[in-house]
């Protein structure tokens, strides 16, 4: 699952590594299907269009454009395109195909303007075949064109360790089971993968936080939510020159 808003300058490289992640998983387990959604949120630039060659170029991946300026509006759009609680509404004469079994079906949601690891799904399928309901990888902010005393403070920050404390949308996998039973992404602009993993870990579900599948992920501090990972990174570099001035 991918929201995008206004990602034309980096939905191509995401989507790239996307696909690497899922020839990767099925040349390991060919017999896990991956379908992989791009959800154009509001988007007014070039965004609808480089999606689009990718649908046509690989039926693993569709598209759904909506109105919501919210990424938790969003990522619940997608899961709900997927097949994935309350069905859509289908097009007249549209095939009705079985909706996918929960608890075989794993929700992998990362960002249009992240790049996942090779071995982004192969890791998730693992982790859910060990028992886990959730997992939360990490991120690393793209060291390119992002000014280096603010990535030294966010790496002082962010150790990459195992069973690290955070929690990333750019990075975050749940299975469609555990998902629905802790009532979905709420229909927030930012925080909403937060929110999510409150209340999995409230009703018990088993949720893994790893480094093993670290996502590269941009280092802008404009960032397209509010509250999002751009605007930590900003808050993060006036507070370095706030000490600086004391």
């Amino acid at each position: 699952m991918m929201p995008a808003h206004n990602e034309g300058e980096h939905l191509e490289a995401a989507l790239l590594a996307v696909r690497r992640a899922a020839d990767a998983l099925r040349r390991i387990r060919p017999e896990i299907a991956v379908s992989v959604i791009v959800v154009l949120d509001s988007c007014t630039d070039e965004s609808a269009g480089i999606a689009a060659r990718w649908v046509a170029a690989d039926r693993r991946f569709s598209a759904l454009e909506v109105r919501f300026q919210s990424a938790g509006a969003s990522r619940e759009a997608g899961i709900r395109a997927a097949g994935i609680g309350a069905p859509r509404r289908r097009p007249p004469g549209e095939r009705r195909t079985p909706p996918p079994w929960p608890g075989r079906t794993w929700l992998a949601n990362t960002d249009a303007d992240s790049r996942v690891p090779e071995n982004w799904l192969v890791r998730q399928v693992e982790f859910a075949e060990a028992g886990a309901d959730a997992v939360l990888g990490s991120v690393e902010p793209d060291p390119a064109g992002m000014d280096p005393e603010l990535l030294r403070r966010w790496r002082e920050r962010h150790p990459f360790e195992e069973d690290h404390p955070h929690v990333y949308g750019a990075n975050f996998g749940v299975r469609a089971s555990a998902y629905l039973a802790a009532g979905g992404f709420p229909k927030l602009a930012a925080h909403e993968d937060r929110s999510l993993v409150q209340s999995l870990r409230s009703r018990a579900f088993t949720v893994t936080a790893t480094d093993s599948m670290r996502v590269l992920t941009s280092g802008r501090t404009q960032s397209r939510a509010p509250h999002g990972f751009g605007a930590y990174l900003r808050s993060l570099g006036r507070h370095r020159h706030s000490a600086a001035a004391e």
